[in-house]
């Protein structure tokens, strides 16, 4: 669960986000792939790559020239399992709201 603050925060950026999107969507990208993407200099896409890896969510390869990101797939499962650990709470509360509005509605009948 440590990991996840920094996850989030790093994902908190539309651009961070939309680089993971890719990297799980489309698998290994290269540096110069990600940055066509955005209308924004290499520098800050560097920066935003750089966000992504100390948080833990991608990985780097370097291949001569070219630098190969990839999606961690164990930062990702956290995400998950804390998404699905909190949507377990949320329905079972919508549960028992809906049974009090359920009750409530059945008294004034």
């Amino acid at each position: 669960m440590s990991m996840l603050p920094a996850i989030f925060a790093a994902l908190s950026d539309p651009v961070r986000l939309e680089i993971t999107e890719k990297l799980m969507r489309d698998g290994e990208t290269t540096a110069g792939e990600i940055s066509a993407m955005f209308d924004i200099s290499g520098p800050a896409i560097s920066r935003h790559l750089s966000v992504l890896r100390k948080a833990g969510l991608i990985d780097r390869e370097v291949a001569g020239k070219h630098r190969i990101y990839s999606v961690r797939a164990e930062a990702i499962q956290k995400v998950s399992d804390w998404t699905l650990n909190h949507r377990a709470f949320w329905e079972a509360s919508l549960d028992r709201l809906d049974a009090e509005l359920r009750a409530d509605k059945e008294k004034d009948a």
